[in-house]
């Protein structure tokens, strides 16, 4: 529709999770009409995520360090784990400040469709830190959609061998949505009633 690197623009930008077309558009014309240094300052901290920014070696967890701050915190309690899709929900159950326990990430659900299987996914991590035998209890606290209903009911069997108490976060979370945008209360009541699976 646009000549040339706009377009480019354009379609970069609707390559991105919530942006449709209208929106790449509107966002690649705000930085059209942006002062040059704005622009600049927005490419070099883009640039210096991708170079900087890396995983938990534990958790999976976004992180500058080796570990997390997560990871790294004594006062944290190894008896619980909590399963999450993406580092994203770890930020959401933070919020609430209840949960004292270590998180882990498995980067993504299960969905055949889209050619995500469990060898895709951080299980065979999560499966080596319960082998230590310090976690008495793991919280799959999934995104509550098929993917993450598939992904939980495959984790829930694949830990129903161990001695090891597997819980889900209650209702109050609504079908087909994303834990990050829960609000604090409604998440907060799904952590504290979540039930044994």
């Amino acid at each position: 529709m646009y000549e040339g690197i706009v377009q480019d623009l354009i379609d970069q930008l609707g390559k991105l999770p919530g942006i449709g077309p209208k929106s790449a558009q509107r966002i690649a014309f705000h930085l059209l009409d942006a002062d040059e240094d704005s622009v600049r300052t927005l490419a070099d901290v883009l640039i210096r995520v991708k170079d900087t920014v890396r995983f938990c070696e534990v958790c999976g967890n976004v992180s500058a360090e080796t570990l997390c701050r997560i990871c790294s915190d004594p006062r944290r309690s190894d008896s619980v784990i909590c399963v999450v899709e993406e580092s994203k929900d770890i930020v959401a159950i933070e919020r609430i400040r209840e949960f004292k326990g270590r998180y882990h990430v498995l980067g993504g659900a299960i969905d055949p469709i889209g050619g995500v299987g469990p060898n895709d996914l951080r299980i065979a991590e999560l499966m080596k830190r319960l082998g230590s035998g310090e976690t008495e209890e793991v919280i799959l606290a999934l995104d509550p959609n098929v993917e993450g209903e598939a992904t939980s009911s495959y984790l829930s069997r694949l830990l129903g061998s161990m001695d090891i108490t597997v819980t889900r976060l209650a209702s109050g979370l609504p079908v087909g949505g994303d834990l990050d945008y829960a609000d604090e209360l409604t998440l907060g009541r799904a952590f504290l009633g979540r039930r044994s699976v």
